[in-house]
């Protein structure tokens, strides 16, 4: 795969290259787009093969008969992540945030608290908010450019409202992978006070520099009655446009209650995002292997470059392919942050304050992109502030 090759996306409906001057006021014309996530990859040959396969067709009918794209799952978990799944434990979205969502409405009430570990991705707080619950944010702790949770301060602040926390692992957006024990920790404290366990692992598969990503199930096996996995091909493999995630469910009696959330709103997948996401399980680890490769050797020459300006500080990716940088030993202020980022160099990135209040001084930026790209970014980032070197 050449991952070199740099694609035009201009007028194509791309959220992120057509709506990054009017959300950033950055032209895509000599702007750089390093903020939705999403790679400027295509996705492997499998992939576009099977919409080929599709179209050739002609027939646009009814999916039906999922026991192949199941396995491809199954298998996928098993070989990648040691974990074994069943059939009847897999349920498919509308996407992730669609998954999410319907476990708020499923398993929560109206008013009911749902805990989140802040910076977290936004549509977390979003979504809950939308569903007319209360969020719960506990702060990560940065322990010299490293986030870890603070349980005792988040159990010290329960009100016994909580009935629910979602879990972001790995981390979106510092990128740090969870040790086992970390999870474990986090599965006996819902445990404790009573709280479904809401583990979204999107990023599980973008892991390097010798980490390694434990699904939370087998973190802590002994309280899966109380767990529910989101999972999804399309961070891992570029398919966001696909739509299509799933709810892994182990515990029959939370299984049977989401069915019947899910039935009463019609859910069900659709037949290219099935087909694409069966292609590249079956398919596509080849161009995972090469793909982790390469956004490594971008995190690399980024961190090196953003991490020699003075007071700017990009944390060490464990996973993920997003950048999170923290301007505030600059000084600045948030608006000259962004004014020199959007303005000087010309490059849309997300804004911290995204993630949590406490993160405005923090931007997210994509390095799922052409390594020149990438260069060229760090070129017009090291000019914007250059007075401080």
């Amino acid at each position: 795969m050449d991952f070199d090759k740099v694609i035009n996306r201009l007028d194509t409906h791309s959220l992120k290259w057509d709506m990054m001057e009017s959300l950033f006021g950055v032209s895509p014309k000599n702007g750089i787009s390093m903020w939705v996530a999403d790679m400027d990859f295509p996705p492997p040959e499998a992939v576009t093969g099977a919409v080929k396969t599709m179209l050739a067709n002609q027939v646009m009918g009814y999916y039906g008969d999922d026991r192949s794209y199941k396995q491809a799952i199954i298998n996928w978990m098993s070989k990648r992540h040691g974990w074994q799944v069943e059939p009847e434990w897999i349920f498919t979205t509308h996407g992730l945030v669609n998954a999410f969502a319907l476990c708020i409405q499923t398993f929560t009430e109206k008013n009911d608290g749902v805990i989140i570990f802040t910076p977290v991705y936004h549509m977390f707080a979003k979504t809950i908010k939308a569903a007319e619950r209360q969020v719960i944010s506990s702060e990560l702790v940065n322990n010299n450019g490293r986030y870890e949770m603070d349980l005792e301060a988040l159990e010290a602040s329960l009100t016994g409202n909580e009935t629910m926390m979602l879990f972001c692992s790995p981390h979106n957006p510092s990128g740090r992978v969870w040790t086992a024990q970390e999870l474990k920790s986090v599965a006996e404290f819902c445990q404790k006070h009573n709280l479904l366990l809401v583990s979204d692992e999107i990023h599980h598969d973008l892991v390097f520099g010798g980490n390694q990503h434990t699904i939370m199930s087998l973190a802590a096996p002994e309280h899966s009655a109380r767990t529910i996995i989101l999972t999804a091909a399309t961070k891992t493999f570029n398919l966001a446009a696909s739509l299509t995630g799933n709810v892994i469910i182990a515990d029959p009696a939370l299984r049977a209650q989401y069915a019947k959330s899910a039935a009463g709103l019609g859910i069900a997948g659709n037949a290219f995002g099935m087909n694409m996401v069966e292609a590249a399980y079956k398919h596509g680890e080849k161009w995972l292997e090469e793909c982790v490769a390469y956004i490594d050797g971008n995190r690399k020459i980024f961190d090196e470059a953003l991490n020699q300006i003075p007071g700017v500080v990009s944390m060490k990716l464990d996973s993920t392919y997003l950048a999170w940088v923290d301007f505030s030993g600059t000084g600045m202020s948030r608006e000259e942050i962004a004014k020199r980022v959007q303005i000087k160099a010309e490059i849309a990135a997300s804004p911290g304050l995204q993630y949590s209040k406490e993160t405005g001084l923090f931007l997210r930026f994509n390095l799922a992109c052409s390594r020149k790209v990438v260069i060229e970014a760090t070129e017009r980032l090291k000019l914007a502030f250059a007075d401080l070197q």
